[in-house]
């Protein structure tokens, strides 16, 4: 049993070593395990009126907080009261393949199971606060939009859905408009330096940078410099 589990949880664990840079973008209720998936990804938008939770399952809206356990920090004596979000459709991203979902299903904490698709290893390291990772895994209350953009969950919070698609496909275009060479060198240093020394991460860019020196991508560069072009104007060589 332990062996098809790992494989499954395999399947998802990928996505932050990917080659390809992903970009999470939350509207509203995340269906299935959201929280894991979004924790894999380099770069998280959301709308304001997004909330998460770390749970079984999906909410297709906003999930019910445990009995007993604030909604928000806002909740707290002496802390501004963050804004109620309104119920959402039961397939919030209207996409075809996000199943229909009950308003409420099982927290893992509920079923006697932790959460094992990447939230409890990747999550602390994204908002660098132990103690609120332990206080979301622990409880499956909720968090919203505001807080998600404090702790360091997005970077960016959206007035709504389409702002929220339109920043996200701005981004990737801009990303995609850079060097692959230059972009994947990046990301693949970003992570091997995550858990490791400083000096290791350094001593690694440097050997990774003495074999990129050997593609067309740095003369393109330079020479699309010299004549004041963008990096979009640039043939950069495919992967």
């Amino acid at each position: 049993m332990r062996t098809g589990w790992r494989w499954d949880e395999a399947e998802d664990g990928d996505v932050d070593e990917d080659d390809d840079d992903e970009d999470g973008d939350d509207d509203k209720g995340l269906p299935l395990p959201g929280v894991d998936l979004i924790s894999a990804c380099d770069i998280r938008f959301c709308s304001q009126d997004a909330a998460f939770q770390v749970k079984v399952g999906g909410t297709g809206g906003v999930p019910e907080t445990p009995p007993g356990v604030p909604k928000s920090p806002g909740t707290l004596p002496g802390v501004p009261k963050s804004p109620e979000t309104p119920p959402v459709s039961p397939n919030p991203l209207g996409h075809p393949r996000c199943p229909q979902v009950s308003p409420v299903s099982p927290q893992e904490v509920d079923m006697g199971l932790a959460a094992d698709v990447g939230t409890l290893q990747r999550l602390p390291k994204i908002v660098g606060s132990q103690s609120l990772v332990n206080e979301l895994a622990f409880t499956a209350r909720v968090m919203r939009a505001p807080e998600a953009l404090t702790c360091g969950l997005v970077s960016r919070v959206l007035p709504d859905k389409e702002t929220l698609l339109e920043v996200a496909l701005g981004v990737a275009s801009a990303i995609a408009a850079r060097s692959p060479v230059a972009v994947q060198g990046t990301k693949v240093n970003l992570l091997y330096s995550r858990d490791r020394p400083v000096s290791e991460g350094l001593h690694h860019v440097a050997t990774w940078n003495m074999a990129m020196l050997q593609t067309e991508d740095i003369p393109k560069s330079v020479q699309a410099a010299l004549e004041k072009k963008g990096p979009e104007d640039v043939p950069f060589a495919k992967l």
